[in-house]
């Protein structure tokens, strides 16, 4: 494993050019462009207040606050996770070409995704100051989800990645499986409104350890507890285990398969 580690070390200059990149094509000839990063989960905190917390009228304080620091966690692991998929097959010549280390590439993913997800706080800052929710000290515990919630996505780029490039139908049924995943993380309603019968679905769902253990200090003001932190501290290692070993098991495969 000491290999891997240094090549990251090694062209850590390149990880860097490469997240710069990403950003700068994916926002290219978007008219907006960053700024998109911003307005795009306003839009969606617009749309599901609407649907849940009117129409619905599920009982929640400031609702905007809640749906949308957990929206934007959610959203990274899934844009993160989606960008692995197709990640080899948009570097096939870089790959074909030179000779650059497999797992650099799924860093930049992240890495970029991980951007994102921190300029995308700046519009939920705002929506507290908006609404009069209280910034509290408990803030300063945020890094810690967010790193346990990389390092899960990063886990799960690594496993997708690969496969994704020898079973090309394996990016399409993710992308499925995205949709049924969203819904079983409580990102829109309390987890005390599922029912008994479902509840084993939302407490083996990895995302809602991430999502409660992020949104305690945001929304509760306090401090997650120690089950969620339990939770998510075991899936973000168990994924970067799980992750990190077939990676390494099939990455030297990936440059015949592009």
């Amino acid at each position: 494993m000491l290999t891997p580690l240094r090549e990251i070390i090694q062209y850590r200059s390149l990880l860097r050019d490469l997240v710069v990149r990403d950003l700068k094509v994916r926002y290219k000839r978007s008219a907006l462009g960053i700024a998109w990063t911003m307005l795009n989960p306003l839009l969606m905190m617009v749309v599901f207040t609407v649907v849940f917390a009117r129409f619905l009228r599920f009982p929640i304080a400031h609702f905007t606050v809640y749906f949308l620091c957990a929206f934007l966690l959610w959203n990274f692991v899934s844009q993160t996770t989606s960008w692995s998929t197709a990640c080899f097959l948009g570097y096939a010549p870089l790959i074909r070409k030179i000779y650059v280390p497999k797992t650099v590439l799924i860093l930049s993913t992240v890495f970029s995704g991980l951007v994102n997800l921190l300029l995308a706080l700046v519009p939920l800052a705002l929506i507290m100051v908006l609404v009069g929710h209280p910034f509290t000290a408990k803030l300063a515990f945020i890094p810690i989800p967010l790193i346990l919630t990389t390092l899960f996505a990063l886990g799960l780029s690594l496993f997708l990645a690969p496969l994704c490039v020898m079973f090309t139908d394996i990016g399409q049924i993710y992308q499925v499986l995205l949709v049924a995943w969203m819904y079983l993380t409580p990102i829109f309603y309390p987890v005390e409104i599922v029912p008994s019968d479902y509840r084993i679905l939302v407490d083996a769902n990895p995302m809602t350890y991430f999502v409660e253990a992020f949104r305690a200090p945001i929304y509760r003001g306090v401090l997650p507890d120690g089950p969620t932190m339990i939770g998510a501290t075991v899936f973000a290692v168990a994924s970067l285990v799980i992750g990190w070993t077939l990676f390494q098991r099939y990455s030297e495969r990936i440059a015949y398969y592009v």
